[in-house]
């Protein structure tokens, strides 16, 4: 800011006219350029810009009416036309914000007697000590409009009323923070979240920690000496892992039905078939999910784990059994450590993918309402109570709602044990 405003009035014309101090100092392609990008986006925001960004702000005035043939405005259209604005003023104010400095730059260069970079010059440099910008440019812009803008899009659905009969061509409206509070405050909703939230959590805690050390416990066995053939014990979890995990899901619920063989096998014996998967089979319906979710996660913690324990440092370990250490006191203080400090990242990842698993119920248990839930069953997670309210029940703003909650809940979890964790606060521990 100081060398602009240092600088001559040739620089400062350039934060009026974007290029005139390049084209001034020589550097005409360059200008060239920037008057171009500057042309661009005054005719975007003269032809539809600015209507887009007061679109995005009031979403909408007039209704469609077929009877009158009237048009009117699409609300959702226009909200999603009013980001994408949003970005484009964005890209620009960067883009002005180079041109300036790169104007201070080449008055620099002018005023101690250096020749400016041409153009072709700075184009050589982006094809080699800058390829890196060069490679990044098209991953960006992909990222902004298919990643960027349907988040900020899903981000403002849920301070809407979009949803149920409030749909195009009725118009939407801004609501602020009521979707939250029908949430956390109604008792249509706020019930079923605190059931749902309570279990969600109880459920990411116990797969990720069974996933977890199942594997590393698999891996561990796996590399014991005494073990015999050890290529089919680590092939076969492999081939189970391969299996597309919908397969895997209708396969257990098929097992798991009445119909299906292992209640079979208990009518063979004379008793009643089980309701493994019923309405009132709550917490053993959670139970087979955990065991179902574990069958399939296993084999890539087990993957992972036999990788990292191939990189430790067996002479501790020769070290510790000569103190006297028992093979339990080997694991935590000489096993775990390592593991933790080498799997902390890939731990917390299983754990917003366990939080987030939406598969395991809607295969084994989805589409069962209960009492006491609202559109849920009592194995319902968070996104699948999502899935019912906003693709089933067309409740688009709460399931919104909720997915930014859905969203703060891991990011806050995750943030606070990655913190705390040895990857973090011990980085040269085992290098």
């Amino acid at each position: 800011m100081r060398k602009f405003l240092d600088s001559s009035w040739r620089v400062k014309l350039s934060a009026l006219f974007m290029g005139s101090g390049q084209l001034m100092y020589g550097c005409v392609a360059k200008g060239i350029i920037y008057i171009l990008i500057e042309i661009g986006f005054i005719a975007y925001m003269v032809i539809r810009g600015f209507s887009d960004i007061v679109g995005f702000f009031t979403l909408g005035t007039t209704k469609a009416d077929a009877w009158l043939g009237t048009v009117g405005d699409n609300s959702v259209v226009m909200l999603l036309m009013g980001i994408f604005a949003w970005i484009v003023v964005t890209a620009f104010i960067y883009l002005y914000v180079l041109n300036i400095k790169s104007a201070c730059n080449i008055e620099e260069c002018v005023s101690t007697g250096r020749v400016p970079k041409s153009f072709i010059d700075e184009l050589k440099e982006l094809l080699d000590r800058k390829f890196y910008i060069t490679v990044l440019v098209l991953p960006v812009v992909g990222v902004c409009i298919f990643n960027i803008l349907p988040i900020i899009f899903m981000i403002l659905i849920s301070f809407t009323n979009y949803g149920g009969s409030i749909v195009p061509p009725e118009l939407v409206d801004w609501v602020g923070l009521d979707n939250f509070k029908k949430i956390l405050t109604l008792s249509k909703f706020a019930p079923t979240f605190a059931r749902i939230l309570g279990w969600n959590i109880l459920w990411a805690v116990v797969s990720t920690a069974l996933n977890y050390f199942a594997g590393l416990g698999l891996a561990l066995l796996l590399n014991k000496d005494c073990v015999k053939g050890k290529a089919f014990f680590r092939a076969f979890p492999v081939l189970a892992y391969a299996i597309p995990g919908f397969i895997t899901l209708l396969a257990f619920k098929f097992m798991f039905s009445y119909g299906g063989p292992i209640n079979q096998m208990i009518k063979a014996t004379g008793a009643a078939p089980i309701g493994f998967l019923d309405l009132d089979a709550k917490w053993m319906a959670r139970l087979i999910g955990i065991l179902v979710n574990c069958w399939i996660s296993v084999p890539s913690i087990m993957l992972l784990a036999t990788g990292h324990l191939s990189n430790r440092d067996m002479s501790l370990y020769e070290a510790a059994r000569i103190d006297g250490a028992t093979p339990f006191q080997q694991f935590r203080k000489l096993t775990m450590p390592f593991m933790l400090f080498a799997t902390t990242p890939v731990l917390l990842g299983q754990f917003i993918g366990n939080f987030n698993n939406f598969g395991i119920f809607y295969f084994l248990r989805g589409g069962l309402y209960m009492d006491g839930y609202f559109l849920a069953s009592d194995t319902d997670l968070l996104i699948n109570w999502l899935y019912n309210l906003s693709i089933d029940n067309n409740y688009y703003c709460i399931g919104a709602a909720i997915s930014l909650i859905i969203f703060i809940i891991t990011s806050a979890i995750s943030l606070a044990v990655y913190v705390k964790s040895p990857s973090y606060r011990e980085e040269d521990t085992f290098q």
